[in-house]
């Protein structure tokens, strides 16, 4: 193994932040935690110090939580400094759900890539008030069970502007190959891709520092998911390309900062740990299609745990996404069936 000296990963901070309250990193660099209304209940965001004010990194949800959280940390921990600039890694609401609300109430500049700003901005003006078409047919070529179906049909739907300020217009953009300079430090911007598109890393020229979002995470994978936007997108191809692309950046002493659960050391172990998780989950997978299967009924050699109704969601949509893979990738054809779902069958 190639991994230096790091074999076993190590946590350098076993207990998290309290709500309004920060844990120092480094000089300068400020970990802190919003709470998320849903199983993975926290989001990690940072502040870094650049004298006269702060680039925060990431902002949670847009609720009036999160946000009497903030007021608690910008006059606790960020010492009444002005947040002068937010930094977000990709576009999903955990992470973006604030920054138009740091723009307009607080005057902070908008950092991001342009595929982040593009999807956010879009998302949070399209409002439905039913499901779909498109939704109900993507969720019906899934295999989605039948009454978890007709119960989504009869909800309003999930709208991201319901987690996500209004973005007003204008933002800077960052991209693959640039340095940012933050908390007294150089940043190269390197571009993950696959768990969000055009998701953004950022790797200290300075010190040992990796601010990782959700591209890498310490004890959970990202979730990797296909959706009716772009039903036969293969986002693992692009997520397992931006892992094997980054890991040649690790070294085993660098702290990776990512967007949930703990601060870790062991960059290098945990990609290749991360990148052999899915192609043994593809080898289970490719095994488990001797027979036409749906992508709903490919849970188990996928996850290798029941899957509860609040997580059937995120299976579901990874689950199409890993069929997807080995469709694109010739070592699975696919049929429709009656119902109207896909049916992929390992090519003999």
């Amino acid at each position: 193994m190639d991994g230096g000296p790091t074999l076993t990963l190590r946590y350098p901070w076993d207990t998290p932040p309290e709500p309004g309250k920060a844990i120092e990193i480094a000089e300068g660099v400020l970990w802190m935690r919003l709470p998320l209304p849903m199983k993975l209940d926290h989001v990690n965001v940072y502040a870094l110090d650049d004298g006269d004010g702060w680039t925060v990194i990431d902002t949670g949800f847009d609720t009036g939580k999160s946000r009497d959280i903030w007021g608690a940390l910008l006059s606790g921990p960020l010492a009444g400094k002005p947040v002068r600039r937010v930094v977000v890694t990709h576009h999903h609401p955990d992470h973006i759900g604030l920054a138009g609300w740091f723009q307009t109430e607080h005057g902070a500049e908008l950092v991001t890539t342009r595929t982040a700003w593009l999807f956010a901005r879009m998302l949070t003006l399209d409002v439905q008030t039913a499901m779909p078409e498109e939704t109900r047919a993507y969720y019906q070529g899934a295999g989605m069970d039948p009454e978890l179906l007709a119960e989504r049909i009869a909800e309003r739907p999930f709208n991201y502007s319901d987690m996500v300020a209004p973005m007003p217009l204008g933002f800077t953009r960052v991209q693959q190959g640039d340095v940012i300079r933050m908390g007294g430090r150089d940043w190269d911007v390197h571009m993950g891709n696959g768990h969000a598109p055009e998701h953004a890393t950022f790797w200290s020229r300075d010190d040992n520092l990796v601010i990782s979002g959700d591209q890498i995470l310490s004890s959970i994978s990202p979730n990797i998911g296909v959706y009716a936007t772009e039903p036969q997108a293969d986002p693992l191809a692009d997520w397992l390309e931006a892992c094997e692309r980054l890991s040649h950046l690790a070294r085993p002493e660098q702290i990776a900062l990512g967007g949930h659960k703990l601060p870790f050391v062991g960059l290098p172990l945990r990609m290749r740990q991360l990148i052999e998780n899915h192609h043994s989950g593809l080898r289970r997978l490719l095994d488990y299609l001797d027979t036409p299967k749906s992508a709903s009924a490919c849970f188990a050699p996928l996850f290798k745990r029941t899957i509860g109704k609040g997580e059937y969601g995120l299976a579901l949509v990874e689950a199409v996404a890993h069929v997807n893979h080995l469709y694109h990738t010739g070592q699975v054809t696919r049929t429709r069936g009656e119902d109207g779902a896909w049916l992929y069958q390992r090519r003999e």
